[in-house]
């Protein structure tokens, strides 16, 4: 039975983040991950990281924009120390050997990105993502006498002991389908989001809400779950992101007409105001007919010079010639707003707690909470090193402080019975895992996108609480034990399911537009009833929602024009 002082869940860029600042405190680490690490879905950020690291620039000024970006609905608290970590953080990936971009004069380079008053995002063309995660892997080697990695094993719970503090989780070893046990004093989740709920996604097909219903599960908060943020370029048809960073180049949106339509939403920001505002305002465009017959809005990057576009958007020249068959620097690209991100998640302080004793999270799911009711282009890879560097540091030093817990056998043997049961369903007693998993992301990404209203939401509540009951009869093919995706499929939709239902719920809870949700019949902010996080917790079998404020330091809710 391995044990370990601290045990990471998930390697992508909080977890290795995590992983390296508890190692770096002298306690034992494992990490684990369902994939290989840098497979992760960070590595599919692409614009960069915001920091305030230039003379002229300052860190009260990009936690302002974040502020405001959240719609007043970020804990200013947590903001305030994510933009005052950030710069030193840049710098230490820029000293441990990420090659972010250097301008002509050899310093570090910016760009733009929405919703900020400076350009403040660090890049590498637009790989930041991918870049950040293998510099961190490279770093997690030079720490294994410290760190194991447990790579392609798959967490089916997290177990807790008589006082209900965390004691470790038990894991599928994906290779040969055996159980096993892991004993830790202090439990990190660090499992990225659950972009797979809705389809399409710009989310990879292991963001399956695995932390976040685990935790809700035993008994921990979530919040904030009604936010789902919708980005504006995803490319019609498929939802491959297309960058920010484009229009951060200088890309321009045009509707059928040819207006510059994002004139009339954000004439002081244009294309470059907050996601929220430029989703909504492409959406609308689409909804009252001034779109393309195909349902989009075109992006044109040909405005911006063909070496500067090859230089620094590389990736989306290639998803443009391989997925829509457009020579980007030629045409317009045809996008339409597509789910991207969760700003809510598993409630935690500004070091990870959640309140589970000993159970950590860090990453997007987490709910800390800095994105509030939108998340800012490149405050997510900020999030997870800052988050995730203070959650290893704190579980850590918590770890030094106990002893290793014990964790009840007869648990592992119940998750083997669950597991051989679904194995064992006969074929055609119960739908297909994907057809429900397709129905799922199809419900919400009807009802509950970026316009939402009373009627539609009650009918995605009860379409998903149908899903639910039926996930529990699903039926697959491989009856196996070597890498059995079928059976990881199945129970990976019991976790979306689970947390569809929570996101359903607090869309419905809140009765007015704030960030990420617009209610077209509840059209305003409202600060007096609703400056408030929406928080959902599993009691007695049934999700129940309560109230907590949002911390404000400095910066009262105004007026938010772009």
């Amino acid at each position: 039975m391995p044990e370990h002082d601290v045990l990471v869940i998930g390697a992508g860029l909080a977890g290795q983040r995590a992983a390296l600042a508890a190692a770096e405190q002298g306690v034992t680490v494992g990490i684990i991950s369902k994939i290989h690490p840098v497979r992760s879905h960070s590595n599919a950020a692409q614009g960069g990281i915001n920091a305030a690291l230039n003379p002229d620039d300052s860190w009260e000024s990009h936690a302002f924009d974040t502020v405001k970006g959240s719609d007043y609905l970020g804990d200013q608290n947590a903001i305030e120390i994510m933009c005052r970590e950030a710069p030193d953080e840049i710098l230490h990936l820029e000293h441990l050997g990420v090659t972010f971009h250097r301008n002509d004069q050899g310093l570090l380079g910016t760009r733009a990105f929405g919703g900020a008053s400076a350009a403040r995002t660090y890049y590498v063309a637009d790989i930041t993502g991918q870049a950040i995660l293998h510099v961190l892997y490279e770093q997690m080697l030079k720490y294994s006498d410290s760190i194991d990695r447990y790579e392609e094993w798959f967490t089916v719970d997290i177990t807790t002991d008589d006082d209900g503090r965390c004691s470790g989780a038990i894991m599928r070893n994906i290779r040969d389908g055996s159980l096993e046990v892991f004993k830790a004093k202090t439990v990190i989740l660090a499992t990225g989001g659950s972009g797979q709920i809705y389809k399409p996604t710009t989310n990879a097909l292991v963001c399956t809400a695995d932390g976040q219903a685990m935790a809700y599960r035993a008994g921990a908060s979530l919040m904030d779950m009604e936010m789902i943020q919708y980005h504006p370029t995803t490319l019609l048809g498929n939802g491959l992101l297309i960058t920010e960073g484009a229009r951060g180049e200088g890309a321009h949106l045009y509707n059928a007409l040819g207006e510059r339509f994002m004139e009339k939403d954000a004439p002081n920001k244009m294309e470059l105001a907050s996601r929220d505002v430029v989703s909504r305002a492409e959406q609308t465009e689409i909804n009252e007919g001034r779109g393309f017959p195909d349902g989009s809005v075109h992006l044109d990057v040909t405005v911006v010079p063909k070496k500067r576009i090859h230089e620094a958007l590389r990736e989306i020249v290639m998803v443009g010639r391989d997925f829509a068959g457009i020579d980007i620097t030629k045409e317009p690209i045809p996008v339409k707003p597509g789910q991207h991100y969760i700003m809510g998640g598993v409630k935690t302080d500004v070091d990870g707690q959640t309140d589970i004793p000993g159970l950590y999270a860090a990453g997007e799911v987490a709910c800390v909470s800095v994105h509030g009711g939108n998340r800012l282009g490149a405050n997510s890879l900020l999030d997870t090193l800052i988050f995730g560097k203070r959650s290893g540091v704190h579980a850590a030093a918590v770890a030094k402080q106990r002893n290793m817990p014990d964790v009840s056998a007869s648990r592992l043997d119940q998750v083997r019975d669950e597991i051989d049961e679904r194995i064992n369903r006969e074929p055609g007693t119960g739908r297909r895992v994907s057809d429900v998993k397709a129905e799922l992301g199809a419900i919400m990404d009807a009802k509950v996108a970026v316009y939402r209203d009373e009627a539609g939401l009650q009918e995605a509540l009860e379409v998903v609480r149908r899903l639910k009951e039926e996930a529990k009869t699903a039926t697959i093919d491989d009856k196996g034990t070597v890498f059995n995706q079928d059976v990881l499929g199945s129970i990976e939709l019991g976790y979306m399911v689970d947390i569809a239902e929570t996101i359903v719920l607090g869309a419905i809870e809140r009765k007015e537009s704030r960030g990420a949700q617009f209610r077209t019949d509840f059209p305003e902010r409202n600060d007096e009833e609703w400056l408030k996080h929406i928080d959902i917790k599993l009691k007695d079998g049934e999700p129940t929602i309560e109230y907590s404020p949002v911390t404000i330091t400095q910066w009262q809710p105004q007026a938010r024009t772009y």
